[in-house]
């Protein structure tokens, strides 16, 4: 059989195809990977809708939440050999040279291009991958539940290197999407009492939060506000905004305390029409979070092979590759919170 890939082919709603998929021999500095499994991201989706707010390279392979196995190695790759289970990070082209990646920020590097947006992905069966940017999967972690290594390092950024969260907080996480839920259960590990905040419709999402011990409400409902001042009126100590809406900036500035932060995860391409001014009035402080590197990828593989993380109430279905379409479907319909499609079925 023909190995196929899944291409976004135009800025259009609905370009995406599978396609003959192309695969090169790994450069001298690249392994050549048999992908196990990837994961669908929103992002993924989001192109598949024409929703995206990122540039895109068309036509280029979607996925970038991937792991696989090590088939073949460059001339100058050491420390991976062919049959080395491995899980890949997002950041296909950086300059090495500049400043931030020096200081080890290279998610940051202006010049940074990522899977499946400005470089083939990893919805086909083999990929070249640098081995610059390979981890080592444990044996007994399974490949679908490496595929969300990527989101949960999105995640673990957001709560445990870009806030202050600390035993006992009170810790109000916006939006119950994949990132959202990874969010509330970092915020559980860190040792806070935590809510996800969703909308009626995402009753499906918010019960699979109640299995990181997360309380669960609809936002702006009186309740929410009064679980964020119970402990002594004054606020959330803290708000992990991990939604796609800009307006929930609003509903971060009324819940988190004086002196507390807000955390900003997830994009919202919308312009603000309301006033700022109540983060001056209590002191907040405003922290974007975007991406991961490398000390957070190998963290959050340590948590998933000691078990104190767990991913499999958000893994909504496992999909060969040529049933992409179903996994996406059932993810935009808010069915599934994660889709996992294996190239190799």
């Amino acid at each position: 059989m023909e190995p196929l890939a899944v291409v976004n082919y135009s800025a259009e709603k609905g370009a995406v195809e599978l396609r003959p998929a192309e695969v090169s021999p790994p450069a001298e500095d690249e392994v050549l990977l048999e992908v196990g499994a990837v994961s669908v991201c929103g992002s993924d989706v989001h192109q598949w809708q024409a929703l995206n707010s990122w540039a895109v390279r068309h036509p280029v392979v979607l996925g970038h939440e991937f792991c696989g196995t090590v088939r073949e190695v460059g001339g100058r790759v050491r420390g991976f050999n062919p049959g080395d289970r491995v899980v890949c990070e997002t950041h296909a082209i950086v300059d090495p040279d500049g400043p931030l990646s020096r200081a080890g920020l290279y998610q940051l590097d202006p010049s940074r291009r990522g899977y499946g947006a400005t470089v083939d992905g990893a919805m086909r069966p083999r990929m070249p991958v640098p081995a610059r940017i390979l981890h080592r999967l444990p044996d007994h972690v399974s490949f679908e539940h490496a595929a969300l290594v990527e989101p949960c390092c999105v995640a673990y950024s957001a709560v445990a290197v870009h806030s202050d969260i600390r035993p006992g907080d009170r810790i109000a996480v916006l939006g119950p999407g994949p990132i959202g839920i990874l969010c509330a259960a970092m915020a559980r590990l860190r040792g806070a009492e935590v809510a996800l905040v969703g909308l009626e419709r995402d009753a499906r999402r918010l019960e699979v939060a109640g299995s990181y011990g997360c309380e669960r409400f609809v936002s702006g409902s009186e309740e929410l506000g009064a679980w964020a001042r119970a402990r002594d009126g004054a606020g959330a100590d803290g708000v992990v905004d991990a939604s796609g809406n800009s307006a929930s900036l609003r509903e971060a500035m009324e819940l988190v305390r004086p002196a507390g932060f807000i955390a900003k995860v997830g994009w919202g391409p919308e312009p603000l029409d309301y006033s700022l001014d109540p983060i001056v009035q209590k002191a907040v402080r405003l922290q974007g979070s975007f991406s991961h590197n490398w000390p957070v990828w190998e963290r959050v593989i340590a948590l998933l092979g000691s078990g104190a993380l767990d991913v499999a109430p958000l893994i909504g279905g496992v999909w060969p590759l040529r049933e992409w379409k179903v996994a996406f479907e059932r993810m935009w319909r808010g069915e599934v919170v994660k889709a996992v499609l294996r190239p190799g079925d």
